[in-house]
């Protein structure tokens, strides 16, 4: 499989990854970076974010350790602004605001939100409507925190459509409809402002959902890169 770069430099990559590819080595698979590694013909990429399994969008890899070790300062200081962008068929609590609550893990693989915030997970939120029972919210995820997005739209009534661990009636959904659209970072004195539609999904392509999309990426404050 050939990935689509979507930035280059000399120090890093931005790359599109599809939902369904996990960042990290399944047990039959080649991991991603190998794939990269190969893809561009060096000895080693370096992984130095992650999205789920079931999330597409715009990942940064490193292509040098110095890089690499900037990049990991830059995400632990939370210098790195993420917006993503998630579907769902519930109705929400509230139509925008903060998700703000400690994260404790709960059965199957799953997380749960809770009411105490000694180390919370915070995530800024804003939804609107495409059509009727269908919204699109936009999340900015303050912290790092494992599924915080998708336990964030649990505890709002609104879990992601066709997320088969958070969400019910996914039957007949074709993916998690998680998508990482945007990245906004400061790296050695260049500013960068990298925003990506989502590609795989059918209910990404609904009318009223891309024209949604549409006004949030002609937004940006720097032309799209």
């Amino acid at each position: 499989m050939k990935l689509d770069i979507i930035y280059q430099t000399d120090d890093f990559i931005i790359i599109y990854k599809p939902c369904g590819i996990s960042v990290h080595k399944d047990q039959s698979e080649i991991g991603l970076t190998t794939l990269l590694a190969e893809q561009f013909g060096v000895p080693q990429v370096w992984l130095v974010h992650r999205l789920d399994k079931v999330t597409s969008g715009l990942l940064i890899l490193a292509l040098n350790a110095e890089s690499a070790a900037e990049f990991f300062r830059l995400f632990s200081e939370h210098h790195i602004q993420k917006t993503y962008l998630a579907l769902s068929n519930q109705k929400p609590k509230k139509k925008q605001g903060l998700i703000v609550g400690d994260m404790q893990k709960a059965r199957n693989g799953a997380w749960k939100l809770c009411q105490s915030k000694e180390n919370p997970a915070i995530t800024r939120f804003e939804s609107v409507s495409c059509e009727p029972n269908l919204r699109l919210f936009i999340l900015k995820p303050q912290t790092g925190k494992t599924h915080q997005l998708r336990v964030a739209m649990k505890s709002l009534g609104s879990p992601i459509l066709g997320d088969m661990l958070y969400g019910k009636n996914t039957e007949n959904i074709d993916r998690t409809y998680l998508h990482a659209a945007r990245l906004q970072f400061e790296f050695k004195g260049q500013a960068f402002d990298v925003f990506i539609s989502p590609k795989e999904g059918e209910w990404w392509h609904r009318k009223g959902v891309m024209s949604q999309i549409q006004k949030i990426g002609s937004a940006n404050a720097e032309p799209k890169i």
